[in-house]
């Protein structure tokens, strides 16, 4: 039996609207450029505060635009979200193979859990691992050591589901099998070159992996 670990951004829950507007109202309260929602969609996925650096050019500034792009996710960008569509099926099949599942993202808990727990998710996973607001734990290499422990999984039979190269190096460090999925924020060459053991297109193709 395996035990299944899920990003939450670009795997689980497409976030696009709620972290790029989130990110313009920060840079903008900053009197900085503010690029486009599409612009920014590389910052979906990776830890934040590294991205808010490159876009501000400082990690004082990336510290003030944190804290700016929190005041609005916290109470609006956090549900500018949607579930993907179908995901309620894919998790209802894998649930009803009665394997592990838990969701392991470098958003900060206590939003994670919120989201999760809004589009309905919640009864699929055993628990959510995340950041701490302090920034613990936002590398998902950390996250996936701690969440191993936590858990008193088996990282040989344990999969990490993700979309961005985050999610594989920190499946392969930790002795994971790392998926990558192609609808998220990831391409191909990205997954491919972090060392990604499998690649699906859409997140059906995923039982074919994980049901064993």
């Amino acid at each position: 039996m395996a035990t299944i670990f899920f990003d939450l951004d670009g795997t689980l829950t497409n976030p696009k609207s709620g972290i790029t507007r989130s990110i313009q109202y920060a840079l903008d309260k900053l009197s900085l450029a503010v690029p486009s929602e599409d612009e920014l969609t590389w910052c979906i996925g990776p830890p934040l505060h590294a991205s808010l650096q490159k876009l501000t050019g400082s990690s004082d500034l990336a510290d003030r635009a944190l804290l700016l792009y929190r005041e609005r996710f916290s109470d609006i960008g956090l549900f500018e979200n949607e579930a993907y569509t179908g995901i309620v099926d894919t998790l209802a099949t894998l649930a009803a193979t009665n394997q592990r599942m838990f969701v392991a993202t470098s958003k900060p808990a206590v939003y994670a859990t919120r989201i999760v727990d809004h589009f309905g998710l919640k009864s699929y996973f055993e628990r959510v691992f995340g950041s701490e607001l302090d920034g613990t734990r936002v590398d998902k290499r950390d996250l996936l050591r701690y969440a191993l422990g936590e858990t008193r999984a088996n990282a040989d039979s344990a999969i990490m589901i993700g979309d961005r190269s985050h999610d594989v190096v920190g499946a392969r460090t930790n002795g994971m099998t790392a998926i990558g999925v192609l609808y998220g924020y990831g391409s191909e060459a990205e997954l491919k070159d972090a060392g990604a053991h499998h690649i699906c297109a859409a997140h059906p193709e995923l039982l074919g992996h994980c049901v064993i």
